[in-house]
């Protein structure tokens, strides 16, 4: 079960990010818009998809989320690992010329959210009833 919710976190976020919100915005990657493209230092291929709101970290987010949700009582340095691993993940997008600022803060705002929701769904089931995580 837990890994169940663990991988449909993903995939609501990334569903979420990449096919409904990116194509409602159509906003250009930084290392495609012809007014930045020569100002943008591009350390890896650019992509032809969108850039709002950044996936990458909108996923890493929810899955951090998601993982502090089901065991941060019973183990707390699973916070300072989980947000480091999703900040640096996020931060790399911005390093390597695929994703403006706002872009990942927007995701990894979304991915938190649904990380969230989705490990407070499962902590109210039946089976974590009885499994009382953080106890």
């Amino acid at each position: 079960m837990l890994l169940l919710f663990f991988v449909l976190s993903f995939a609501v976020t990334d569903f979420s990010t990449a096919s409904i919100i990116k194509p409602a915005v159509e906003r250009l990657r930084p290392c495609n818009n012809p007014e930045l493209k020569i100002e943008v230092r591009s350390l890896i291929p650019c992509g032809s998809g969108y850039s709002f709101p950044s996936s990458h970290a909108a996923n890493h987010f929810a899955l951090a989320l998601f993982l502090i949700t089901m065991f941060y009582r019973r183990w707390k340095p699973i916070l300072p690992l989980a947000l480091l691993w999703a900040v640096a993940i996020s931060f790399a997008q911005i390093y390597v010329g695929v994703h403006f600022p706002l872009d990942v803060i927007f995701g990894a705002a979304i991915g938190s959210m649904i990380g969230y929701l989705m490990g407070n769904i499962l902590l109210v089931t039946q089976p974590y009833k009885k499994w009382k995580a953080g106890n």
